[in-house]
């Protein structure tokens, strides 16, 4: 077992690597991978639908040529539906229900096509509204760095158990951070694809409006490459897919990138304050980038500092919110009333539903219209834009939690961790948050991400300029406590 332990604790590529050599067999690593998870998530509070059993019957059923094949592997528990297992994307009425999936989503049978074997589902905040994972359903997932802290959300189950040595890489999904923001805070690698990259099929052409994707947290940018490669692409029924690379995502991350003209902010938009220790992430990476040849300059799209964002953002969520409350209604054979879901869940439905048709429409005009002023930025000549992932340090367990007093007082102080963020889910750009640095708060030392936004479709070269910058700063190299 300790030759199982050893691999378990490198990127999922290695992990790969030495089931192909014959240095262990998936079952041994499987095994380590629920031995850890055994162990580790009493604390943290990852993994809230273990399947441990299941897990160890799929190992013989797994994909014998896939990328990673026999590796193990966790699945968020808010997209990502797998037959014959539960699902309550955070609601305890779902979990009060005993739902359970009829059907595996395309991106799970790619996940299996790719020879990964899941363990169970990870916790996530109700519905995946906020950026913290602290569901009354299952309650706080904590941060493997400081158990007093939040791993982030929505993907803050996937997100811990990854920084936590628990399985190199799990499923997650982002309508407006929720692959960064965890990321950030956990020290991981959080790519979010371009819009349309990977199929939200057969259930759904699209969630949120267009503004969520799914995909996964990393512990290294190889990873996400090479499981891009096998994830991305259209099925038949897709309402739209992103163009296709022009070579694969793996062979990216091979390839230098050439001089780069990269905008850098280091304060929020409109002037908002950042943390220090965000601040500084952002200047050292802007530096390291510049001595990496590339040419960096404080500059941003315009259009980022329109106040009419995130109260766009705020209204599609709404109304997609109040549409989830009546199909879940719909499903269980009852409606959903307030004393069911969480405070916040029920404003935001109220508030989607006293918008009209002609309201929705006219917030995706404005959609549109935004996506349109980001892209204008990137055809006048920049490669990238760097920024803070966040802007402050993860919070404490309960700072962004509502009270039924004041069910919107959690949205509000979530302000700062999505400001960078949410408008690449509106513009449906790729983005990728790298932990480029560490910051002391109290007597935690954090992680804090910066985030890389390139125009559409242009994954292939944030893959390559983040593999640069994982070459010059090691993060693979750093534990936790939980580890």
């Amino acid at each position: 077992m300790a030759a199982a332990d050893e691999v378990l604790l490198s990127d999922a590529t290695a992990q790969a690597e030495s089931l192909r050599r014959g240095d262990l067999t998936a079952s041994e690593l499987v095994d380590a991978a629920i031995a850890r998870a055994e162990r580790l998530d009493p604390q943290l509070n990852a993994v809230i639908l273990p399947a441990f059993d299941r897990a160890r019957e799929a190992v013989a059923r797994a994909a014998r040529h896939g990328a990673f094949a026999g590796v193990p592997f966790l699945m968020k528990d808010l997209g990502g539906q797998e037959a014959g297992a539960p699902y309550h994307a955070g609601m305890r009425v779902l979990q009060q229900a005993g739902w359970v999936e009829q059907a595996d989503s395309y991106l799970v049978q790619r996940f299996r096509e790719a020879g990964l074997v899941s363990l169970g589902r990870t916790n996530t905040p109700e519905l995946g509204l906020t950026p913290t994972t602290e569901p009354v359903a299952h309650g706080p997932t904590r941060n493997p760095w400081s158990l007093a802290h939040s791993a982030g959300g929505s993907s803050g189950g996937s997100a811990a158990a990854v920084a936590a040595g628990i399985v190199a890489m799990a499923h997650a999904s982002d309508g407006g951070g929720s692959i960064r923001i965890p990321a950030s805070m956990c020290g991981l690698v959080g790519l979010k694809p371009s819009r349309g990259r990977n199929s939200f099929g057969p259930a759904l052409g699209e969630r949120w409006n267009g503004f969520s994707c799914e995909f996964v947290v990393t512990r290294s940018v190889r990873d996400a490459a090479v499981l891009l490669d096998a994830t991305a692409g259209r099925m038949p029924g897709d309402p739209y897919s992103a163009v296709p690379p022009r070579a694969s995502f793996a062979s990216a991350i091979e390839r230098p990138p050439g001089r780069m003209r990269i905008g850098f902010m280091s304060v929020g938009p409109n002037g908002a304050d950042v943390a220090d220790g965000c601040r500084d992430a952002v200047r050292s990476t802007a530096q390291l980038l510049e001595d990496l040849g590339h040419v960096v300059e404080e500059a941003h799209p315009e259009a980022l500092d329109d106040r009419r964002n995130a109260a766009v953002y705020v209204d599609v969520v709404a109304a997609n919110t109040a549409r989830a409350l009546g199909v879940w209604s719909d499903a269980i054979g009852r409606e959903i009333a307030q004393e069911d879901v969480e405070p916040m869940t029920w404003m935001s439905a109220e508030r989607g539903r006293s918008m009209t048709a002609a309201d929705l429409l006219r917030c995706l005009e404005f959609v549109h219209g935004l996506g349109r002023r980001l892209a204008q930025w990137w055809e006048n000549g920049y490669d990238l834009l760097l920024t803070p992932t966040c802007g402050a340090l993860p919070p404490r367990i309960g700072e962004l939690v509502s009270t039924p007093e004041d069910p919107f007082s959690g949205l509000l102080r979530s302000a700062p961790y999505g400001m960078f963020t949410l408008p690449f889910n509106m513009s449906g750009q790729p983005a990728i948050s790298l932990p480029m640095s560490w910051a002391s708060d109290g007597d935690a030392e954090l992680p804090v991400g910066c985030q890389l936004v390139a125009a559409y479709g242009e994954e292939e070269l944030l893959l390559s300029v983040a593999a640069q910058l994982e070459q010059n700063r090691a993060w693979t190299d750093r534990h936790p406590p939980v580890w």
